[in-house]
C-alpha cells in the first residue's frame, strides 16, 4: 500500500500579514480620492488601483497566492497606464511606480512563506530583477530631462557686419553698471577664465558686509546685490544699504558708508541689488565727489557717497541726499521702497520705486522721477494720471495713487536721450477694472522716456490689462539687430515671466521680431473683464513649456499626485492667460515668478547669442469676498493690524471687491504639483532664433519633501532668482538656484564645467572683472526671503591660482 504525502499549507509569515496591512491602508484614500477625482472628470486610474490593492491585500492577509497575482497584474497594467500618460519623461514614472515597485521587492521577498507561493529561487529571481530596474532607475535619476543640444554650429559672428559690440564707456578690466555696460548686457570681454581652465577656480578672498537682520526676522532679509568695479575700487551694497568700497585684489574694506535705513522701517523685505556710479562734468578731477556713487534706498532717499572718502556728498539735495517721499501722500514703511539701481543718463537720476503688491487699489504712487544728477535738484515727474503736469505736487496734494510702478532696474541710451522704463502693473494687481485707460495702456510694458523732459516717446505693451502680476521685473537689454534689409538698427530684448522674449527697435518701439495678437479665455467676472487678445512673440523660442494637464500633475508618492490631480481639476486652467476666478481657484503657470524675473538676460555681442535662465513654477490662486477677507483677519500693510504671517499665504486688496489666496501649486509634501525639472537654462542663437543648447538649472541636494535635504546631487532643475553673465573666455556663470551653488557653464554646449557652494543662498546676478593682471569672478550670497534660503552677508570672490 503506497502512501500518499499531502502538501501541507504554509503558515502565514508575520510580514505577510503587515504587507496586506499596508495595501490596504495605502488603498483606502486611494479609492476615496479616486472616487472624487472621477466626479471630476479626472482619471479613473487611482480608483481602480485601490480596488485591486483592496483586493490583494486581503488575499494576502489570508495567506493565499492570488493575492500575489491580483498585485502582479496590477503592477503590469500601472507600467502600461505610466507609458501611455508619461513616455519617456522620467520624473512622470516617479509618483506612478517608485512606491509600487518597494510593494513589488517586498511582495517577491515573501513569496515562498505563502500558501502555494513560489519557491526561494524563484522569489530571488523576481527581487533581483526589481532590484536592477531600481538600478536602472537611479541612472536615470541622473540623467537632465528637457536637456538639449543641437547640432547647429556655434556662431562666431555678430549679428550684422556694422552692429557695435563693445561698450567704449569703460575699460575691459572693469564692471562698471549694473548690467555690467551701458547696454545691460551682461557680457564682459575677459577671457583669462576660459572654458579649459575654469575648472581651477578658487576661493580668493570671502568681504563680509556685517548687515544681517535680527535672528527672529532672517526671513526677510535678501542681499541679491551685483556689484561695480570701477578702476581700483569695487562697490558692495548691503541688504539695508550701506555702501562699502573693498579693495578688488583682497577684499580687504576701505571705507564703509552706513545708510542710516532702520529695520525697524523695512518691516517686509530688506533688499538692495545694485548701485549706480557718476562721475560730474562740473567738479574737476581730484576734488570730492568729482565720482560718486548713488543709491536709492529701501526708506525712500536717493544718496549721494564720494568714491574715494565714503563721504556724503554735501552738495547733493540736503546734505547728500534727497527725500523722495516728497508728494507720494500717506504711506507707511516698506510699502514703497527702491530695491532697484536707480539709472542716470543725461546727467539726469531716473528712478522709480516698488509699491508693495496686493495691499490696496490706493497704494502709494507708481510715479517715475528725474533729477539733477549733480546737485539732486528735481527736474520732472512722469506720473499717468496727471497728464501733462510734470512739476511736483503743490501743497496739500500728491502724486496719483495707485498707479503702475516700475521697481526693477531700467537700461539708457545716452546717445538717443531715452531712458527705458520696464513697468509693473497697477496697485491691487489681481483686479483691473478700477484702473483708468492710461493706467492699462503702460502697465507690464517698456515705456521710453525722454532723459531730459520725462516726456513719453513710445510704448510697447507685453501684456494687456495684466492679472497674472506678470509685470516686468527683467533689465531690458540693448543691442544692435538687422532690420529687413540687414543693417543693424538701435533695438532691444525684453524678457517677459511668460517666457515670450520680445526684439524691438529703441528708436520707434516697434517690434523686430514677428508678434502676434491671440485670442485668450474670458473668464467668468462680468466687473473684470479681460483683454479679448494678448500679444506673442511668435518667431522667438519661448522659454517655457507646453500648457498643464492633468497627466503632468507629480509628487513622490501616488497620494499626493492624486491630490494635485484634484486641485487641478477643482482649478480653471485655460493656459498661460486663465483668468482670475472667485468660485473656484486658477492656475498660474508659469507663474508670476516664471519666465525671467529680475535677473535678465547675459548676450554676447560677437556671436549674436543669448543666455537665460528661467522659471518653470505654477502658482495657485482663488479671489476672495470681502466678507472672507474679513473674516480671515486679512489687513493691509499700512494698517495696525497686519499680520505678516497670514500675508504669507492671503492679500487684502483693500478698495477692489475682493482679497486674493495666493501660494505655490504645492502637494502635500510641500513639492511643486507640476512635473520637474521647474528651472532651466539656455543658449538662444539670435541669427537664426533657434535654441543651441538646453539644461536643467539646480540639484536636488538641498531641496526635498517638506523642505528636506535629499543630498542628491540630481539634476532636477530648480526655482531660481538672478542671473547669467557670459565672457569672451566662452564661459557663463550663473548662482541663482535653491541649492546655493554658483556655476561655470560652456557657452558652446550647456555642460557644466565647474561650481561651489556658497555659504549662503546665492540669488543674485555674479559679475567678473580684472585688477593687477587677474580675473575675478565675484557673488554676493545674501539669500532670498521668497525662496527660502540660507541668508548671509558673503561677497565670494574666485580666481585661478597662480
Amino acid at each position: 500500500m503506497e502512501s500518499v504525502q499531502q502538501d501541507r499549507p504554509r503558515q502565514s509569515s508575520i510580514w505577510v500579514k503587515l504587507l496586506a496591512i499596508a495595501f490596504i491602508l495605502f488603498a483606502l484614500p486611494l479609492i476615496g480620492g479616486g472616487a472624487y477625482l472621477i466626479s471630476l472628470g479626472g482619471s479613473w486610474y487611482y480608483a481602480i488601483a485601490g480596488l485591486a490593492l483592496i483586493v490583494s491585500g486581503i488575499q494576502l492577509f489570508r495567506n493565499k497566492m492570488s493575492g500575489a497575482w491580483i498585485f502582479a497584474i496590477f503592477f503590469v497594467l500601472t507600467l502600461l497606464w505610466t507609458i501611455w500618460e508619461s513616455g519617456s519623461r522620467f520624473w512622470g514614472w516617479v509618483p506612478r511606480t517608485a512606491v509600487f515597485a518597494v510593494f513589488a521587492l517586498v511582495l517577491a521577498l515573501l513569496l515562498p512563506k505563502i500558501e502555494r507561493g513560489a519557491s526561494r529561487k524563484v522569489s530571488l529571481g523576481i527581487s533581483g530583477f526589481l532590484v536592477l530596474c531600481f538600478v536602472v532607475a537611479g541612472i536615470c535619476a541622473f540623467s537632465p530631462q528637457f536637456s538639449f543640444k543641437s547640432d547647429a554650429a556655434f556662431p562666431t559672428q555678430p549679428l550684422t557686419t556694422d552692429a557695435r559690440v563693445n561698450d567704449p564707456t569703460q575699460a575691459d578690466s572693469d564692471w562698471k553698471y549694473y548690467g555690467r555696460d551701458a547696454n545691460a548686457t551682461r557680457f564682459s570681454p575677459l577671457k583669462q577664465i576660459n572654458a579649459e581652465n575654469v575648472s581651477k577656480l578658487e576661493r580668493a578672498w570671502v568681504y563680509r558686509t556685517g548687515d544681517l537682520p535680527p535672528a527672529d526676522k532672517s526671513n526677510k532679509w535678501a542681499a541679491e546685490h551685483t556689484p561695480i568695479k570701477v578702476g581700483n575700487g569695487l562697490y558692495v551694497c548691503s541688504a539695508t544699504n550701506n555702501i562699502s568700497r573693498i579693495n578688488p585684489t583682497t577684499g580687504k574694506e576701505i571705507w564703509k558708508f552706513k545708510s542710516g535705513v532702520a529695520y525697524k522701517s523695512i518691516p517686509y523685505t530688506a533688499a538692495c541689488r545694485g548701485l549706480t556710479y557718476y562721475e560730474s562734468k562740473v567738479i574737476p578731477s581730484g576734488q570730492a565727489c568729482h565720482s560718486r556713487i548713488v543709491v536709492g534706498t529701501l526708506d525712500m532717499r536717493l544718496l549721494a557717497v564720494d568714491t574715494e572718502t565714503g563721504q556724503a556728498c554735501e552738495g547733493f539735495g540736503e546734505h547728500g541726499q534727497v527725500n523722495l517721499l516728497k508728494g507720494m501722500g500717506y504711506t507707511v514703511p516698506s510699502f514703497v521702497a527702491i530695491t532697484a539701481p536707480v539709472s542716470i543718463v543725461k546727467d539726469t537720476i531716473v528712478t522709480s520705486q516698488e509699491v508693495k503688491d496686493n495691499q490696496r487699489r490706493w497704494a502709494p504712487s507708481g510715479v517715475t522721477r528725474g533729477y539733477d544728477a549733480e546737485t539732486g535738484a528735481f527736474k520732472w515727474a512722469w506720473d499717468v494720471n496727471r497728464p501733462g503736469q510734470k512739476g511736483e505736487p503743490k501743497q496739500g496734494e500728491e502724486y496719483s495713487r495707485g498707479t503702475p510702478n516700475s521697481w526693477t532696474a531700467s537700461v539708457g541710451d545716452e546717445q538717443l536721450g531715452l531712458i527705458y522704463i520696464p513697468m509693473g502693473n497697477s496697485a491691487a494687481d489681481h483686479f483691473s477694472a478700477s484702473r483708468t485707460d492710461a493706467e492699462n495702456a503702460v502697465a507690464s510694458s517698456v515705456v521710453a522716456l525722454d532723459a531730459k523732459t520725462g516726456d513719453v516717446r513710445w510704448v510697447f505693451q507685453t501684456v494687456h490689462k495684466d492679472v497674472w502680476d506678470m509685470d516686468l521685473g527683467s533689465q531690458p537689454t540693448l543691442m544692435d539687430y538687422p532690420d529687413v534689409s540687414g543693417k543693424a538698427v538701435p533695438a532691444m530684448l525684453i524678457p517677459t515671466k511668460m517666457g515670450e522674449t520680445f526684439i524691438i527697435n529703441r528708436v520707434t518701439g516697434k517690434p523686430l521680431s514677428k508678434v502676434e495678437e491671440k485670442p485668450v479665455p474670458q473668464g467668468d467676472l462680468k466687473d473684470d473683464q479681460r483683454s479679448p487678445t494678448q500679444p506673442f512673440s511668435v518667431d522667438m523660442p519661448r522659454l517655457g513649456f507646453p500648457d498643464l494637464t492633468e497627466k503632468q500633475m507629480w509628487g513622490l508618492s501616488p497620494l499626493d499626485q492624486l491630490v494635485c490631480r484634484i486641485k487641478f481639476k477643482q482649478a480653471n486652467y485655460n493656459g498661460i492667460f486663465t483668468p482670475p476666478s472667485i468660485s473656484k481657484p486658477w492656475i498660474m503657470y508659469p507663474g508670476n515668478n516664471g519666465g525671467s524675473d529680475w535677473g535678465s538676460y547675459a548676450y554676447d555681442g560677437n556671436s549674436g547669442v543669448m543666455i537665460a535662465n528661467w522659471n518653470n513654477t505654477p502658482m495657485y490662486a482663488q479671489l476672495l469676498t470681502r466678507e472672507n477677507v474679513e473674516k480671515d483677519g486679512v489687513y493691509s500693510l499700512d494698517s495696525p493690524k497686519f499680520d505678516p504671517k497670514i500675508l504669507s499665504t492671503k492679500r487684502p486688496m483693500d478698495e477692489t471687491p475682493y482679497g486674493l489666496n495666493i501660494s505655490p501649486f504645492y502637494s502635500p509634501t510641500k513639492m511643486l504639483c507640476s512635473e520637474p525639472p521647474y528651472g532651466m537654462i539656455s543658449a538662444i542663437d539670435l541669427h537664426t532664433k533657434k535654441v543651441l543648447w538646453q539644461h536643467p538649472l539646480g540639484t536636488a541636494e538641498r531641496n526635498g519633501p517638506l523642505n528636506l535635504k535629499t543630498y542628491l546631487p540630481i539634476q532636477i532643475g530648480l526655482p531660481n532668482n538672478g542671473g547669467p553673465i557670459v565672457t569672451a573666455g566662452g564661459v557663463a556663470f550663473v548662482a541663482a538656484t535653491t541649492d546655493n551653488k554658483i556655476r561655470a557653464i560652456d557657452v558652446k554646449t550647456g555642460k557644466e564645467l565647474w561650481h561651489d557652494v556658497l555659504p549662503a543662498g546665492g540669488q543674485a546676478t555674479p559679475m567678473t572683472y580684472s585688477q593687477n593682471g587677474e580675473q575675478y569672478l565675484v557673488i554676493m550670497a545674501g539669500g532670498h526671503h521668497f525662496m527660502k534660503t540660507p541668508v548671509g552677508d558673503y561677497l565670494v570672490a574666485y580666481k585661478l591660482p597662480k
